[in-house]
C-alpha cells in the first residue's frame, strides 16, 4: 500500500486541503486534524481524543479520499452508519454500509461494489466486522481501519461492548493495515486501554480540548415536573426551526414528558429499548428529517448522530458520570451555532443512580465517577472550568456561558431548615426517605405519613414556610455536605452522620446556596436568548423551505443538504453566480453545482433586486474542472455520463472556454497519441470495434473532436 514516503508533510497536508476543499467546502482544517491525517498516509496507528462535533470523522475520511482502496469504519451503531454515508453521499464520496438491516441481496451487492473498487469508505459494526473479515479475499485493498466510539472496548470505559474487545483479532487477519481510534470521551486510563486492547504500535495519542464555547451549561436541583416541561418548551419555542433531546433516566419517564409535550402541541416522540426495532427507527427517520421538533429519550438515543442542528440538550436526570454526560450535551451545536444544555438534579436521581453504580460489576469505579458528576452537578463555581479540569484540560478563565458566571449562587444561613429536617429525621427513627421527610416539613395529610403517625412528632409542619422545590434543593445540599446520607440497604432511608449530629446539638452557622426563587428564574429567562422576529419573507425563511423540499426529493434529512451555517451565509452574502456560491464555507463541489441552480432561481423569484448569473450547465463542467477534478469525477459529482462531460468540454473548447493548455488536465497526452495513431492506421471501418472497450464512454471521440479541430486528422467527411 502506496503511504507517500516520498512526499513532505507539507505536501501531503497541501493534497488534504484540496480534499477538504473539494468534497467538504471548507478551506482550512481544525486544530491537530491534520496531524492525525498525515499519520494516518504514513501508515501510524493513532488513538484520537476530540469532542463530539469536533470532526472526528475528518480525520479518517480525508486519508480515505487520498489513499488508493478502501477505508473500513467500525462504528456501533445502524443510525450512525446511515447518517455518515447519506452525507458522504451528498458531497459526491462513494460509502455504503454493510448491516443487518439491509437485505442480503443488498449485503451481497455491496461487496460486490467492494470488489469492484467502486466504494471508498465501508461503515459496518464490530459484529459483523468480526465475522465478515475473515472470508474477505486477502488482496481486497483495505488501506485503514477506523474504529469509532473505541471507549466501548474497555471496561473502564462508559458505554462497554463485549464485541468491541474482539477487535484485536484485525491485527491477527490484517497486521500490516494502520489502525485509528476515535472517541469524544475517555480519561487516561481508558485511553491506556484502547490502546492496549486494539495492540496498537507505537500509537500516536492527540487530544483536542475538549471546550465547547458554544455550548451555554445550566444545572437546576430539586424543580418540579411543571418547571421541567416549561423549560423545555420555552427551548422548542425559542428554536423552532431546529431540534432537541429530552434525555431521561427510565423508559416511563420518557412516555409520561413526551405526553406532556404532545399535550402542549408539539412534535414529539419517545425513544426507547422497550420499543420495537421499526418504531425506533422510525423515530429516528423523523428526527433527523427535522419532522420532530424534539425526542424524549433514555441513552438508548443519540450516540452518533451526525445532525447538525441539534439546538439544545436537556437532562431529565442527572447522568450517571461525567463521560455520558459530555457526550450527550454534545450532540448539541455540530455546525458550531449557539446552542443550550439544561441538567435537571434531585435526591431521587441520586438514589437510583448510587443503586445503579452498586450493583453494577465496578462498584466502587462506578461510584467514584458518579461522585464527580454529583460535584459538578452541584458546582459554584464555573462549570465549564470543572468539566475540562475532568478531562485533564486547564482553563484559566471562567467561561460566561454557564449558569454559574451569569448568575453566581447566593450563599444564606440555612441553620434553622437545616435542624428542622435532621429533627425531623431522628424524630421519624431515621425511617424515611427524601420524599416523606419533605411531606413530613410541609404538613402533608398523606394516608402513609398518618399511618405510622408521623403526624404527631414535634416537627410535623415546622417547614410549612418553603416550598417542596426548596426543601429538596436543602435535603441534596445537606447530602453533598455529608450532614446526612442515604442507606441504599434500607429502602434509601436517610440517616444523620456524626457531622449532622454535630451541627444539630451546636450553633455553628450552616451554609447553603440559595434555591432558585421566582424572581431569580424570570431574571434567567429574560436574559435568556431571545426567537429573532422575522418579517413575514426573508432570505433564510426562502432557503430553509427550499432546503426542506431539496431534502424530502433526495430522501436525507435537511442539514445533509446544506447545513445551518452555510445557510445563514447564503442568506446574508445573496452570491450571485456559482463561484461566489461554492466560496460559502460548506459548500462542497458536489453541492455547488447541485444546489447552486435552485438556490438562485428560489431566491430571485422572492427578491426581484437579486439578478444571479445562471450559465448553461455545460458551465458547472467547465466550474469543476477549474477545481481540479477529472472528467470522471466531474461525471461521478454532476450524476451524468462520461459521454456528456466530454461533450461538454468539447463545446467548452469550441467556444473558447478551454484552451490547449487545458487540455492535459483533460486527457493524457500519451492516450491522445495513442488513439491517433490507432485511428490513422486502422481501416475506419475496424477503429471502433478495435478500440472498445480501452477508454471511458465518450473520450474517444472527444479525442477525435479536438484532432479534427487541430488537423491532426482529417475531417469527418473525408
Amino acid at each position: 500500500m502506496h503511504r507517500f514516503n516520498d512526499l513532505t508533510d507539507a505536501q501531503l497536508q497541501a493534497k488534504a486541503t484540496t480534499m477538504l476543499r473539494r468534497f467538504f467546502g471548507y478551506t482550512s482544517f481544525r486544530p491537530r486534524q491534520l496531524e492525525v491525517i498525515t499519520a494516518a498516509l504514513r501508515g501510524r496507528d493513532t488513538v484520537v481524543l476530540m469532542p463530539t462535533g469536533g470532526g472526528k470523522s475528518i480525520t479518517f475520511q480525508i486519508p480515505a479520499l487520498i489513499l488508493d482502496g478502501i477505508t473500513v469504519v467500525v462504528s456501533p451503531l445502524l443510525s450512525l452508519m446511515r447518517d455518515q454515508v447519506d452525507a458522504l453521499i451528498a458531497n459526491g464520496i462513494p460509502a455504503a454500509t454493510i448491516n443487518s438491516l439491509q437485505s442480503d441481496d443488498e449485503n451481497r451487492s455491496v461487496t460486490r461494489a467492494l470488489g469492484a473498487g467502486h466504494i471508498k469508505l465501508l461503515y459496518i459494526s464490530p459484529e459483523r466486522l468480526l465475522a465478515d473479515m475473515p472470508r474477505w479475499r486477502p488482496d481486497l485493498p483495505i488501506n485503514l481501519i477506523a474504529i469509532d466510539e473505541a471507549h466501548c472496548i474497555s471496561r473502564w470505559g462508559h458505554d462497554f461492548r463485549p464485541d468491541y474487545t474482539r477487535l484485536a483479532m484485525i491485527r491477527d487477519t490484517r497486521p500490516d493495515i494502520p489502525i485509528i481510534a476515535l472517541t469524544a470521551t475517555a480519561d487516561r486510563l481508558t485511553r491506556d486501554d484502547i490502546a492496549r486492547q486494539l495492540r496498537l504500535q507505537d500509537p500516536l495519542t492527540v487530544l483536542t480540548s475538549f471546550d465547547r464555547p458554544n455550548l451555554s451549561l445550566k444545572v437546576e436541583t430539586g424543580s418540579s415536573l411543571r418547571r421541567r416541561i416549561a423549560t423545555m418548551t420555552s427551548l422548542i419555542d425559542r428554536y423552532p426551526s431546529d431540534t432537541g433531546i429530552v434525555y431521561c433516566l427510565a423508559r416511563k419517564t420518557t412516555e409520561s414528558v413526551s405526553a406532556e409535550l404532545k399535550k402542549a402541541g408539539y412534535a414529539v416522540e419517545p425513544y426507547h429499548a422497550a420499543m420495537s426495532a421499526d418504531r425506533r427507527m422510525e423515530v429516528q427517520s423523523r428526527f433527523r428529517s427535522g419532522e420532530l421538533q424534539a425526542v424524549v429519550a433514555t441513552v438508548a438515543f443519540g450516540m452518533g448522530i451526525d445532525k447538525s442542528n441539534i439546538r439544545w440538550i436537556v437532562h431529565n436526570n442527572m447522568p450517571s458520570c461525567i463521560e455520558s454526560y459530555y457526550q450527550e450535551i454534545g450532540r448539541a451545536g455540530r455546525d458550531g451555532l449557539p446552542s443550550e444544555t439544561v441538567m435537571f438534579y434531585s435526591v431521587a436521581d441520586l438514589i437510583t443512580l448510587r443503586k445503579f453504580a452498586d450493583e453494577s460489576g465496578q462498584a466502587a469505579v462506578n461510584m467514584e465517577k458518579l461522585k464527580r458528576m454529583s460535584q459538578y452537578a452541584e458546582a459554584r463555581v464555573c462549570r465549564r472550568r470543572m468539566l475540562l479540569s475532568y478531562f485533564g484540560e486547564t482553563m484559566d478563565h471562567d467561561c460566561g456561558n454557564c449558569d454559574v458566571c451569569l448568575s453566581p449562587p447566593v450563599r444564606h444561613d440555612a441553620s434553622i431548615p437545616v435542624r428542622k429536617a435532621l429533627s425531623a429525621i431522628i424524630r421519624t427513627g431515621e425511617e424515611v426517605g427524601a420524599n416523606m421527610l419533605v411531606d413530613i416539613l410541609r404538613g402533608s395529610s398523606r394516608a402513609d405519613l398518618v399511618a405510622k403517625g408521623y403526624h404527631n412528632i414535634k416537627t410535623y409542619g415546622a417547614g410549612r414556610d418553603l416550598d417542596a422545590a426548596t426543601w429538596q434543593s436543602v435535603i441534596l445540599q445537606m447530602i453533598q455536605l455529608g450532614i446526612v446520607d442515604i442507606a441504599y440497604d434500607r429502602s434509601n432511608k436517610l440517616f444523620v452522620t456524626p457531622y449532622g449530629r454535630e451541627i444539630l446539638f451546636s450553633d455553628q452557622p450552616v451554609m447553603l446556596a440559595r434555591p432558585d426563587d421566582m424572581a431569580h428564574r424570570e431574571k434567567a429567562r429574560k436574559a435568556a436568548p431571545a426567537e429573532r422576529r422575522r418579517p413575514s419573507i426573508d432570505p433564510m425563511t426562502v432557503l430553509r423551505d427550499l432546503r426542506n423540499r431539496l431534502a424530502a426529493k433526495e430522501g436525507i434529512a435537511s442539514y445533509m443538504v446544506i447545513s445551518d451555517p452555510a445557510l445563514m451565509a447564503i442568506a446574508a452574502v445573496m452570491p450571485a453566480s456559482l463561484e461566489k456560491f461554492a466560496a460559502i464555507e460548506g459548500i462542497s463541489d458536489r453541492k455547488a453545482v447541485a444546489y447552486w441552480r435552485p438556490v438562485a432561481k428560489e431566491l430571485a423569484r422572492h427578491f426581484k433586486q437579486y439578478k444571479p448569473e445562471i450559465l448553461h450547465s455545460r458551465y458547472d463542467t467547465l466550474f469543476l474542472l477549474r477545481r481540479g477534478n477529472s472528467p470522471a469525477e466531474i461525471a461521478s459529482l454532476r450524476r451524468l455520463s462520461p459521454a456528456t462531460v466530454y461533450n461538454h468540454l468539447f463545446d467548452l473548447y469550441e467556444a473558447g472556454a478551454i484552451t490547449d493548455s487545458d487540455l492535459p488536465g483533460i486527457v493524457d497526452p500519451a492516450v491522445y497519441r495513442s488513439v491517433i495513431n490507432l485511428y490513422l492506421s486502422e481501416p475506419k471501418e475496424n477503429f471502433y470495434d478495435s478500440i472498445e472497450g480501452r477508454y471511458p464512454d465518450g473520450l474517444v471521440r472527444f479525442i477525435l473532436a479536438i484532432a479534427r479541430k487541430k488537423g491532426h486528422i482529417p475531417p469527418a467527411s473525408t
